[in-house]
């Protein structure tokens, strides 16, 4: 049985795992330099050498059959390995500017641990780094403006999908302000998708509500708050200890959470130091 296994192609991994993150073959074609039907051959071969169903193909994206499931795994160290060998022999010294976009309340948590591999290795490579809401990161990045931005996406194009990242009303237990009707609450800009899925979800419960503080800045929020002038929704990963986390019981409904995804400028495509860093978000934080 085992002489009549074959061996798996590095491109048909990198075509399977593309196709995963981006959820469709027409979106994974131009990631990979390839046609669509060179991307749909890759995977096919893939399922032919495992003898196996791995994708479904419904009719807007893609999703992973439970023997797909198994092999994402796989497929990802494989390729994690393979990048390091090429790593090893291809010579660090990396040079050049990496203009790089990350929201405040992501650059603590999720962007620290990611430079500190980084830079170690790549001390020739500066980065210029951007906080500010997704909502200006990624025109940023549309135009050329950024090689690299963590962002929370509001379509599928928008990057390569790293994780969800929940969303959640805070408040301060000394003041109560969840308490009052109409509700006070804190909002980052039109555009933002916290501001959206929270009104959304008040809209669903019936719930009354004022607007009393209006900040694209998180530490902005979070003084509103602790103030005791509204409440607000934050990412959990940046909610500061002394806030209280707000649930059913204190009469909030749930929220969808954060689509967090690394996007990258179409400029940026041929430098190696982008490629480094990009790879090792994904690798870091997916």
């Amino acid at each position: 049985m085992l002489n009549n296994l074959q061996d798996l192609q590095i491109d048909w991994l990198k075509c399977f795992i593309t196709v995963v993150d981006t959820g469709s073959i027409s979106y994974a074609a131009p990631r990979l330099y390839r046609s669509q039907s060179a991307v749909s051959m890759q995977i096919k071969k893939l399922e032919t050498a495992l003898n196996c169903q791995l994708l479904f193909r419904g009719h807007r994206h893609i999703q992973l059959t439970p023997e797909g499931q198994i092999l994402l795994g796989y497929a990802r160290r494989l390729l994690d390995i393979h990048s390091e060998a090429q790593q090893a022999f291809n010579g660090e010294n990396l040079a050049g500017k990496i203009r790089l976009g990350v929201p405040d309340d992501y650059a603590e948590k999720y962007l620290t641990p990611v430079l500190k591999k980084f830079s170690p290795y790549y001390s020739g490579v500066e980065i210029e780094l951007y906080c500010e809401q997704s909502t200006k990161l990624i025109p940023k990045i549309e135009a050329g403006e950024l090689d690299l931005a963590l962002i929370s996406r509001s379509h599928i194009k928008q990057g390569t999908l790293l994780f969800h990242e929940p969303l959640v009303w805070v408040g301060d237990q000394q003041f109560n302000a969840w308490k009052n009707d109409p509700l006070p609450i804190a909002v980052y800009e039109n555009t933002s998708l916290a501001r959206q899925n929270a009104i959304h979800s008040l809209a669903l419960q019936g719930r009354t509500y004022r607007i009393v503080y209006n900040s694209s800045s998180l530490a902005g929020q979070i003084a509103a708050v602790k103030s005791g002038l509204a409440i607000a929704v934050l990412t959990q990963c940046s909610v500061p200890k002394g806030l209280d986390i707000l649930g059913y019981e204190h009469g909030f409904g749930p929220l969808d959470p954060m689509q967090v995804s690394v996007y990258r400028s179409p400029n940026s495509l041929q430098s190696k130091a982008v490629d480094r860093l990009h790879d090792l978000l994904i690798k870091t934080l997916r």
